[in-house]
């Protein structure tokens, strides 16, 4: 392992999550911005309406064109960079707040809390995050609780499923997965930043209080792959994420 940038390397693995900056450039930020307009302008009324929280989940695999994102090569390097390589791709969504809509619930997204590598101090999964505009708290910014990946928090009795139609509807904003919390930090980034992040971080965003959309395409990686074990590759498998 080749460890060449030990500043964001040892900021992800203790805080949970590091910026790397200027990954995309101006022409790519706006072939991702036409992409993604496009594909959410093809949302229904009730696609809308399940998604008031996140306010989109299209999967990248919508458009062939977003697999030059998957694989770009700074973003690859700079992972490397962390001691992170030998990627494996798990997933992908566009997710895009429309103006005026409500914060995003606090969740995780790690799914194998069953599995011992779930307690280990290094990331088993990443999640690469690209903000297709710069962001702030005023647009909805992401917010995250520094090392929640490795620290017990409250919140981690207390959230309901992720997935459930009371969060992503945003059907009652008073549950605690709403709240701002007192050991949350903004994250705010400039277009073609990337965030880093490990997936058992608790996260969430604002409110898109501004007049623009503010879209995000996050992908799912699985780092250092060949070092998995099998029993683990064989879950993954099984569940079909690779």
């Amino acid at each position: 392992m080749h460890i060449h940038d030990q500043e964001h390397r040892e900021q992800l693995i203790e805080e949970g999550y590091c910026i790397v900056p200027e990954v995309l450039n101006a022409e790519f930020l706006q072939e991702l911005r036409d992409i993604t307009d496009h594909l959410v302008a093809g949302m229904t009324a009730e696609d809308a309406r399940i998604q008031r929280s996140t306010g989109s989940m299209i999967p990248v695999v919508k458009d062939h064109r977003l697999a030059r994102l998957i694989a770009h090569p700074n973003a690859l390097r700079g992972v490397a960079a962390m001691g992170f390589d030998d990627v494996r791709f798990q997933s992908g969504y566009i997710i895009s707040k429309p103006p005026k809509s409500p914060r995003l619930f606090w969740h995780f997204d790690w799914g194998f809390w069953n599995h011992p590598m779930s307690y280990d101090k290094f990331p088993a999964q990443l999640f690469l995050m690209y903000y297709l505009t710069d962001t702030t708290r005023e647009n909805g910014c992401l917010r995250v609780i520094p090392r929640s990946h490795l620290e017990e928090n409250a919140l981690h009795t207390e959230l309901a499923n992720a997935h459930s139609a009371q969060l992503t509807e945003a059907k009652d904003l008073n549950r605690v997965e709403f709240k701002l919390r007192p050991d949350e930090v903004d994250v705010k980034v400039k277009a073609g930043d990337l965030v880093v992040g490990d997936s058992r971080l608790l996260h969430a965003s604002h409110s898109n209080e501004s007049g623009h959309r503010r879209t995000v395409i996050t992908l799912w990686f699985h780092p250092n792959f060949s070092d998995r074990s099998e029993e683990h590759t064989s879950e993954l498998q099984s569940r079909q994420y690779l």
